[in-house]
């Protein structure tokens, strides 16, 4: 996957102030991956939460797990400043500003890593799982959430009626996930899919929606043209296929995964 880090770092760090408006989907998500974890509250040394974002997840682990030392890593600095300010002064946590292909951790140092809606912008996930793998205890625990490639399938259709170029990521699909796990030596692995669908007034607020998020489009090689009013158009009109009830649908695919080290 050629994803533009530069560009991921830039479009998180502007997004850190309107995240949590536009948030939803990410906190649903999150949601599940906790519950389906079934915490408890027996204390554990050190917890990742890799890709806190503005720190939804980190909070929520915090209270949940009660570990020693909470480390909460994003790309986006001012996105781990959101978190400091929202996370409990009570908890042990650590910022750190970091790309999670390039873990500053030393070798089973980790005994749980969480992760929602984050390991989607890594370059190559085969080698992220073979570092998390590294950095995590012996029978510590990978918990994480990513989107498959149906997400925004909708946007990418109706881009298709207007060019050639790639307009939408690509995401690694749960067959390519279990192989890179497996790969990388993970064990018991329990992987879940689910399709949520999000309806919104027009296309174009869809669009805005995931510039809230950070979540434009990012990847290298896309078409560096300005894209014009008339394809924009073009686009929109495509994407009136799939309005439902007087709104347009966008489906995202959350695959939700646990592994063990």
């Amino acid at each position: 996957m050629r994803i533009d880090k530069t560009r991921i770092r830039s479009s998180f760090a502007k997004a850190s102030s309107t995240y949590d408006s536009v948030a939803q989907l990410q906190r649903t998500v999150g949601n599940a991956l906790l519950s389906a974890c079934a915490l408890n509250a027996n204390p554990v040394n050190t917890v990742l939460d890799l890709g806190c974002g503005t720190g939804f997840l980190t909070g929520a682990l915090s209270r949940e797990l009660k570990p020693e030392a909470l480390i909460a890593l994003d790309i986006a600095f001012s996105m781990l400043q959101t978190t400091r300010a929202k996370v409990s002064s009570e908890t042990s946590l650590h910022p750190v500003c970091a790309d999670a292909e390039h873990l500053p951790f030393i070798a089973h140092s980790i005994d749980q890593v969480f992760s929602n809606l984050a390991l989607q912008w890594c370059r190559n996930l085969e080698v992220v799982f073979l570092d998390l793998r590294r950095v995590l205890k012996p029978e510590g625990r990978l918990v994480f959430s990513t989107f498959g490639p149906q997400t925004l399938q909708e946007l990418k259709s109706a881009w298709a009626c207007v060019d050639n170029y790639s307009h939408v990521n690509s995401f690694y699909d749960h067959t390519q996930l279990q192989q890179f796990l497996r790969n990388a030596g993970f064990t018991d692995i329990q992987l879940t899919r689910t399709l949520y669908t999000s309806y919104y007034p027009t296309v174009k607020s869809l669009m805005q929606e995931l510039k809230h998020l950070g979540a434009q489009q990012v990847l290298t090689g896309r078409n560096k043209t300005i894209t014009t009013k008339t394809a924009l158009h073009k686009m929109f009109a495509a994407y009136e296929h799939y309005r439902v009830n007087g709104q347009i649908l966008a489906t995202f695919e959350v695959l939700s995964v646990s592994a063990q080290a």
